[in-house]
């Protein structure tokens, strides 16, 4: 009647008969079969029960759930809350109400019980009516694979899983078996409703549906399951691109490099958006839609921006793209800038001078032309610069940009432009721009540190006396 359990309790599940469960049970056929497989499968169980407070006979089934509890000799908790009213709070459907209210007392539950996992009754029909969800909605391999038999769900809990061990049980074996172990499940009337989308493809659409295919059911199951192995490979290769492609991760941001993002795959990179988006909203619905037009973004260069949902964006800064919530902070230690307040910071060689970020920049002087030279010419670092002291008249400083600021481009002959211009022409991220660095002799900005030196400062061949400068992060 019922798969051998144990290999999926131990392989797919991978459960811990010494550590204790949290099973959800609801009281029908579904969940009564799952807290007695387990049971007889000697695993530690506390059942929990969440009475959505839906229907007038709730109370009487939450009261019988716990009195089977004891028959049994099991633990038991039970629960209730206006489920109605929170739909109405936060905008839900009953639904989707009800889910996250039960979801959250499970979990609760488990973390305040040291539990290793939550089990649910989830069966083949359940998975078979999900995956049609996901597919009337339009889903990629994530959604169409269905239920897997433990994961993690990081909008309840970052490390409990969730383990579904009936997902190859189809419903009508688990009330064979209740009836079998003398098991009085409760059937909820509100199964039969057509109000509710996953009521309406049990009872209406799949039906139908079989008229074309009587095996209709293990169909979606088995294709269900063969995307389920397909996933596992995509998921490999995703772990390996999230590791050579993400920068920076933390909460509320994500950090790509653009050149690495820029070689996958597309479906690659649409996995690693994906990916991105949960790690920032794990409750969200990433759409077919909503991944279109991240794809979109990622392949027209000229775009800086573009808004996704709940306010996270993606964001393109020079050689690094940014998937960022409204509350985080962009990171601004990747490039050098003068403190916050700081208007100038005098410079006397040989010098060693702490910026924001952990860049330093150190000066020192040179007494021979010639090695200047001859490094000038390998040089592929824009964060040293080598300078002619003599075309130096006055102090040299340190300071942010100023109204009217022009440069001096190497190359240029003599020509300038406003240093705004020349900031837009070279790609500068508009936030990098008030406080970077600028190395000045009186008015006139000797060296744009990350770019080029001005002309008038150049070293050339007949240059006798040198300054050297270099800006470096220190790790």
């Amino acid at each position: 009647m019922l798969p051998s359990m144990d290999t999926i309790l131990h392989d797919h599940c991978r459960l811990d008969p010494a550590k204790p469960i949290i099973v959800g049970v609801s009281g029908g056929p579904d969940s009564l079969c799952l807290m007695s497989v387990l049971r007889q499968a000697g695993y530690r169980l506390i059942v929990a029960h969440f009475n959505h407070k839906l229907r007038p006979e709730a109370d009487i089934e939450a009261n019988n759930v716990e009195q089977m509890a004891a028959r049994f000799g099991l633990a038991s908790v039970i629960e209730h809350a206006d489920v109605r009213a929170y739909a109405e709070k936060e905008g839900l459907s009953l639904e989707d109400a009800a889910r996250a209210l039960r979801y959250r007392f499970l979990f609760q539950r488990a973390r305040q019980q040291n539990a290793q996992a939550v089990a649910v009754g989830h069966t083949a029909d359940d998975q078979v009516e999900t995956v049609l969800m996901h597919f009337l909605r339009g889903a990629g391999l994530t959604g169409l694979k269905g239920m897997a038999y433990r994961t993690v769900l990081p909008t309840f809990d970052p490390e409990i899983p969730i383990v579904r061990p009936l997902l190859d049980v189809w419903r009508e074996d688990t009330i064979l078996y209740c009836a079998t172990q003398g098991l009085r499940p409760h059937h909820d009337p509100s199964n039969q409703s057509v109000n509710f989308l996953r009521n309406r493809l049990r009872h209406l659409l799949i039906p139908t549906l079989e008229t074309y295919n009587p095996r209709f059911r293990e169909a979606v199951l088995r294709t269900a399951q063969s995307l389920a192995a397909d996933h596992e490979i995509l998921t490999t290769a995703a772990d390996s691109a999230w590791g050579t492609c993400v920068v920076q991760e933390s909460p509320g941001l994500i950090i790509f490099d653009t050149t690495a993002l820029a070689g996958l795959a597309v479906g690659l990179r649409r996995n690693l958006v994906r990916r991105a988006l949960e790690h920032i909203h794990p409750e969200a619905e990433v759409t077919y839609a909503l991944l279109e037009r991240a794809s979109a973004f990622l392949a027209d260069a000229s775009q800086r921006q573009v808004d996704l949902m709940r306010g996270v964006r993606l964001l393109r800064e020079a050689d690094q793209i940014y998937v960022v919530s409204p509350e985080a902070t962009l990171p601004f230690d990747r490039w050098p800038q003068i403190p916050e307040g700081v208007e100038s910071l005098p410079l006397a060689l040989p010098e060693r001078l702490q910026l924001s970020g952990s860049w330093v920049l150190t000066a020192e002087k040179w007494n021979i032309p010639a090695l200047a030279w001859e490094q000038i010419q390998e040089n592929e670092d824009p964060f040293q610069v080598w300078l002619d002291a003599d075309s130096i008249e006055g102090e040299l400083f340190l300071r942010p940009r100023q109204e009217g600021d022009r440069f001096e481009p190497l190359g240029m002959g003599g020509h300038t432009q406003k240093l705004s211009d020349f900031f837009t022409n070279e790609k500068l991220a508009q936030r990098a721009r008030d406080r970077w660095p600028l190395l000045c002799v009186g008015e006139k900005i000797a060296w744009i540190p990350g770019y080029q030196p001005a002309h008038s400062f150049r070293v050339t061949q007949s240059s006798r006396r040198i300054l050297y400068f270099i800006l470096t992060k220190v790790k």
